[in-house]
């Protein structure tokens, strides 16, 4: 009789599948269930490692990039094209959707930001080229070809918002080298600056203005009463001249410099209550892209109609602010513009590079500030034909 073999050294497969409780073993297709457990686990296993890529080391880290996801084209009968002069337009646009009324015609919107027109301050000393003419007379201002105008790209920004609003405009800056540099200083960045055409160094501090964020205006000298024994200066426009000539003396005055907004009169009681006199002018200013600010001190002037005749972008002032050249005063007058921007939503006030003006609008602004009051370049309270 052979001796009995242990079961721990019978062959795999061949060990005797355990008892049950009433005799009789575990069976599971011919084979016992410890060994079958076993033998899944290890082709379990092996069948995990054998399909890694990399056995037992960490997979490495795959960057997926988010899909684009292309928006389903509209049917051709659901697209309305924008205007052609639309993709010209600065900022951004509303698209009004008419289902009932689709490629009736414009349906684009542009909405401007105020805030964003005009130059980067950190080249707002810089002239566009493309609103450049050269000539004998100096860089003159001009539309570019895409339409754009010096009093579009010139404009210093501001709020957008429609309260009260204050637009305080200084010139005869370049006069005086001294007055000229404290009133850039001083000035809060929102006052407009006008310069004299008589000046000296308008170039230099022209840039120094833009820099400081201030937007400027030329000043043209136009004839007062008793002209010449008051005489404005240099190449001023009479109404005895003919159109050629004043149109002459206007180009002289401005290829004086660049990066202005517009112009204004300086004197001119006599020329701006002669429409004659004015249309050519105006007619001018139009085809160059410049706004006309009337300092309002004439009280017979033809310059709104004719502005509106020839598209020019125009402003009215409603005080001259430092008439009489003491603080006092020109506080009162300030106070003034206040309550006319509270009632009508914008006044307008012009005043001189003297030092007590400028000492006085700088402390005035801030305080009116505190009040709700916004001050803001003469540019955004101009009508301009061009926009409606």
């Amino acid at each position: 009789m052979s001796p009995a073999i242990k079961e721990i050294e019978q062959p795999l497969g061949l060990a005797k599948p355990p008892k049950r409780r009433d005799g009789r073993r575990f069976v599971i297709s011919g084979r016992s269930f410890g060994t079958t457990s076993v033998a899944i686990l290890l082709l379990a296993v092996s069948s995990a490692i054998a399909f890694r890529d990399k056995p037992f080391r960490a997979p490495a880290v795959v960057a997926v990039a988010a899909p684009e996801i292309a928006e389903p084209a509209k049917p051709e009968a659901a697209q309305t094209p924008p205007p052609a002069s639309a993709s010209s337009q600065p900022g951004p646009s509303i698209i009004r959707v008419d289902p009932e009324n689709q490629g009736s015609g414009s349906s684009v919107v542009i909405v401007r930001d105020p805030s964003a027109v005009g130059q980067n301050l950190r080249v707002a000393h810089l002239p566009d080229r493309a609103l450049i003419e050269q000539s004998e007379n100096g860089p003159l201002p001009i539309r570019a070809a895409d339409g754009r105008r010096p009093f579009d790209v010139y404009a210093a920004p501001w709020s957008g918002a429609r309260g009260a609003r204050v637009a305080i405009v200084i010139g005869g800056l370049a006069v005086s080298q001294t007055g000229t540099q404290q009133a850039i200083e001083k000035l809060p960045s929102e006052v407009t600056l006008a310069f004299a055409s008589q000046g000296n160094s308008i170039g230099r501090w022209m840039q120094a203005a833009r820099r400081k964020g201030h937007e400027i205006m030329m000043q043209v000298p136009l004839e007062p009463f008793d002209y010449p024994n008051v005489n404005p200066g240099r190449s001023t426009l009479t109404v005895e001249a003919s159109p050629e000539e004043n149109t002459e003396s206007l180009l002289w005055t401005l290829g004086r410099t660049t990066n202005y907004t517009g112009v204004m009169n300086y004197m001119g009681a006599r020329f701006s209550a002669d429409a004659a006199a004015m249309a050519p002018m105006m007619a001018e200013l139009g085809k160059r892209g410049l706004m006309y600010l009337d300092d309002g001190s004439v009280a017979r002037s033809a310059a709104s109609g004719e502005a509106l005749k020839s598209g020019v972008p125009f402003a009215e002032g409603d005080t001259t602010i430092d008439a009489v050249r003491e603080r006092g005063e020109i506080l009162k007058k300030l106070d003034e513009l206040e309550r006319t921007a509270r009632a009508k939503g914008f006044a307008i006030g012009t005043g001189s590079a003297f030092d007590v003006t400028v000492d006085a609008v700088a402390a005035w602004v801030n305080e009116a500030k505190k009040r709700g009051i916004e001050i803001v370049p003469v540019s955004a309270v101009a009508s301009d034909p061009e926009r409606g």
